[in-house]
C-alpha cells in the first residue's frame, strides 16, 4: 500500500492575533456602544395613545408641558423602581400609563376617577401640579 503525503505551505510559527483581534474588538466596542446608548438614553417624550387621546379630548383633560415633563421623570424613576403599569394622580385627572414603554394608556378626569377600581397596575404616581 502506498502512503500519500500532504505538503502544507509553511505557516507562521505565531499567529497573527493583531488582525483578528481588532476585528473582535471592533465589532465588540460598536456592540457595546450601542448598547449602552439604548441603556442610558435619556428621551423624556411621552407617547400618548389614540384611546388615551380620545378619552382626553371627550373629558376636556389639559396637560401643561411642564407636568407632561414632571409625569416622564416620574415613570422613568418609577421604571428604575421595576413599576410596569402605574396610575398617575393628578389635580384634575387620573392616568394610566406604562412606564415600560413610556405611554399613557388611558386618561380620566378625577370625579370620574374616585369612583373607579384600578387593576393591573403596579405603583402609583402622586403629581400636585
Amino acid at each position: 500500500m502506498e502512503k500519500t503525503f500532504f505538503h502544507r505551505s509553511p505557516q507562521p510559527i505565531t499567529p497573527n492575533y493583531h488582525s483578528k483581534t481588532a476585528k473582535h474588538s471592533a465589532r465588540l466596542s460598536t456592540s457595546f456602544a450601542v448598547q449602552l446608548d439604548h441603556a442610558i438614553q435619556d428621551d423624556p417624550t411621552i407617547q400618548i395613545s389614540k384611546h388615551a387621546k380620545i378619552r382626553m379630548e371627550q373629558r376636556g383633560i389639559s396637560i401643561s408641558p411642564q407636568t407632561w415633563e414632571e409625569i416622564g421623570e416620574k415613570m422613568k424613576e418609577a421604571k428604575s423602581k421595576g413599576v410596569k403599569d402605574s396610575l398617575v394622580i393628578l389635580k384634575d385627572a387620573a392616568l394610566i400609563v406604562s412606564a415600560t414603554n413610556k405611554t399613557v394608556i388611558t386618561a380620566l378626569d378625577r370625579e370620574e376617577a374616585s369612583s373607579q377600581i384600578f387593576t393591573n397596575i403596579n405603583g402609583t404616581i402622586l403629581i400636585d401640579s
